[in-house]
C-alpha cells in the first residue's frame, strides 16, 4: 500500500515538470527529394497547405532553411473536433557543399511543391575543351 502513494505521488512530480516546462514548438519535417546533376543540385520539397506568402528560404552560411506554415481557414460557424497534425509549421535545415553557388539560388512554388535549384561553382562545373587543327 505504501508502494501506490509513493508512485501516486512521482506521477504527480511528473506531471508538475511536465508542465511548467514552456511548450516547445512543434515543426512538421517536409518530405524533400534531392537530385544531382553535373550544373548541381535540385531540392522538391513537398509543403501542402504551404502559400508563397508564409514560406521563407535562407542561407546562412553553409545551411539552408526552408520553413513555412499553412493556413487552415475554419468558417465561422465550424470547430475542429479532430485533426490527424496538430502542428501547421514545416521547417527543415540542409548543410551545403562549398562547391555550391549559395548567391544563384532558384526558387518556384507551385501545387504545394518548392523546386529549389543551386548550381554548382562555375569553376567547378564540368567545361568541354574545344580542339583546334592544326
Amino acid at each position: 500500500m505504501n508502494d501506490n502513494k509513493e508512485m501516486k505521488t512521482g506521477e504527480a512530480q511528473e506531471f508538475q515538470a511536465q508542465t511548467a516546462q514552456p511548450e516547445m514548438e512543434v515543426f512538421l519535417r517536409p518530405a524533400v527529394d534531392i537530385y544531382k546533376n553535373a550544373q548541381g543540385i535540385t531540392l522538391s520539397a513537398d509543403l501542402p497547405g504551404v502559400s508563397r506568402d508564409r514560406l521563407s528560404v535562407q542561407v546562412e552560411g553553409n545551411a539552408l532553411t526552408i520553413a513555412g506554415q499553412t493556413a487552415i481557414d475554419m468558417p465561422e460557424a465550424m470547430e475542429a473536433l479532430y485533426a490527424d497534425v496538430n502542428a501547421t509549421r514545416y521547417r527543415r535545415t540542409f548543410t551545403l557543399s562549398n562547391e555550391l553557388e549559395t548567391d544563384n539560388i532558384s526558387a518556384e512554388m507551385k501545387d504545394g511543391v518548392l523546386l529549389l535549384k543551386i548550381p554548382k561553382r562555375a569553376e567547378l562545373q564540368p567545361r568541354k575543351i574545344h580542339i583546334t587543327a592544326s
